[in-house]
């Protein structure tokens, strides 16, 4: 025998091995059609029987003459927390699968539970409001989270989706299945029993369950793969939607970014046109004063006296041009102190009594500070200007890895951002850090402007303390 001749019945076998494995694969892939079914219509099926019964005790109270709207009211809560878990526990099921089953990994992407803060007031912060007591703090956040987390509302819309979902991938391949064995068994055993030419159905019979149950066996795979594609659709987070949203972020941080540059752009023409026309002529002057005294030394002392007084008096109004100038670039007591003090000093100087509340447990970044520095400066001003105020409030608050600011004042209200620069010049400054601004400003007052900046901490507490300015 030469070394290239097959050996005889190798290709029978591998035939055989390829049937059995192919068979193997395709049964398995009717069992796991099966499973999924089961999961995914057993999660409705259990929020129904809760409606169920909630709905029948509801209606035993009316019928007892009872107290419904108390019970609607709990029944509404426990069916919404039964509605939450069970599309929690749906979707992990559901990513476990894919990946078990394709090496599909689906992450989850909900967002983080804020922690439980106490502050100086002794109210309790939830990650978006105060509460006097704990519990309600606790139960807050968790609801909360529950109402605006995304990923969450995607585990609901999965819940509802996946029953269909599935019925319409692996429950028609398993049914096929499941239809197609058992009439090829009966059609089978009857034909056994007489000749096919007395009874023709019973053989159309057989093919009928044959063709069913192969179609099922067939399609089962790609019925499991199309689920799974369905169901990346709903739980991954990077699908089309929110890749609409992110280029719709794109373009908003662009054009943030260009009015950042701009600003920057006029700042700098700005601080240019204050020296040139301010500190550096005064330089100059002093200069060339000085120069007229070193000729009146030995020939006119009492008047380079009376010049080197004027010298020393334009030195003092050249310097205090700088300073105004670098307050104007990056307040000293900003870099020293930190907002809530720097905020401060600006309320010090406001010809409006302002009224200072500040809760920073940690200290912003740097260019953060700056923005929001320079925002309630501008605030104050426009509210000392316009708004014929007697009294201003800042709050600043920094929880959660967001920085707020509220800036209020008695006045006429009325103010927008339509015909002032003001308003929207604040705006583009937040933008360029990816922060909002709220205004309330109804006619008679009071106007509210609502600033926050996303930012993280860099550095430990460094103000937290309330009182007038």
């Amino acid at each position: 025998m030469s070394v290239g001749e097959p050996v005889a019945g190798e290709g029978p076998r591998a035939e055989l091995e390829r049937v059995r494995v192919w068979t193997a694969e395709r049964l398995t892939a009717l069992w796991r059609c099966a499973l999924l079914c089961l999961r995914a219509f057993l999660g409705p099926a259990v929020l129904l029987a809760v409606l169920a019964v909630l709905l029948a005790f509801a209606v035993q109270g009316f019928v007892g003459r009872l107290t419904v709207l108390p019970y609607l009211a709990v029944a509404g809560c426990a069916l919404a927390a039964a509605a939450f878990g069970l599309g929690r526990r749906n979707a992990r099921w559901s990513r476990r699968q894919a990946a078990q089953w394709f090496g599909v990994r689906l992450p989850e992407s909900y967002d983080p539970l804020p922690p439980l803060e106490q502050g100086d007031r002794g109210h309790w912060w939830s990650g978006h409001a105060y509460h006097r007591r704990r519990w309600t703090a606790q139960v807050s956040r968790h609801v909360h989270r529950a109402l605006r987390d995304p990923g969450t509302w995607r585990d609901q819309a999965w819940l509802l989706a996946n029953p269909v979902a599935a019925g319409l991938t692996a429950g028609v391949a398993a049914g096929l299945f499941a239809a197609g064995v058992p009439v090829t068994g009966l059609a089978f055993v009857n034909l056994l029993d007489s000749y096919p030419f007395e009874k023709p159905g019973i053989a159309q019979a057989l093919l009928l369950g044959l063709a069913a149950a192969a179609a099922g066996l067939v399609l089962a795979p790609y019925a499991l793969r199309l689920h799974t594609r369905w169901m990346r659709h709903f739980l991954d987070p990077g699908d089309g939607a929110t890749r609409a949203e992110l280029a719709e972020r794109v373009q908003h941080l662009t054009a943030s970014r260009a009015d950042a540059v701009g600003d920057q752009a006029a700042e700098l023409r700005r601080i240019e046109r204050d020296l040139h026309d301010g500190a550096q002529a005064r330089l100059v002057a002093i200069g060339m004063t000085l120069g007229t005294i070193e000729h009146l030394m030995d020939t006119d002392a009492p008047a380079a006296r009376a010049l080197l007084a004027d010298a020393r008096q334009a030195s003092h109004k050249a310097l205090q041009e700088l300073r105004d100038l670098v307050r104007g670039i990056h307040p000293p007591v900003l870099a020293e102190r930190g907002l809530a003090d720097a905020v401060r000093a600006l309320a010090l100087d406001s010809p409006l009594p302002v009224e200072v509340c500040a809760d920073l447990p940690e200290r912003p970044p740097a260019p953060v500070e700056a923005a929001a520095y320079f925002c309630v400066c501008e605030l104050l001003a426009n509210a000392a200007k316009h708004s014929g105020a007697r009294q201003v409030w800042v709050d600043l608050l920094h929880r959660a890895g967001s920085l707020r600011i509220t800036v209020t004042d008695d006045g006429r209200g009325g103010a927008d951002p339509a015909r002032g620069s003001g308003l929207r010049g604040i705006g583009r400054r937040l933008g360029t850090f990816d922060g909002v601004l709220a205004l309330s400003s109804p006619p008679g007052g009071p106007t509210t402007v609502t600033m926050e900046l996303p930012c993280a901490s860099s550095s430990p507490r460094t103000s937290t303390s309330s009182g007038k300015a």
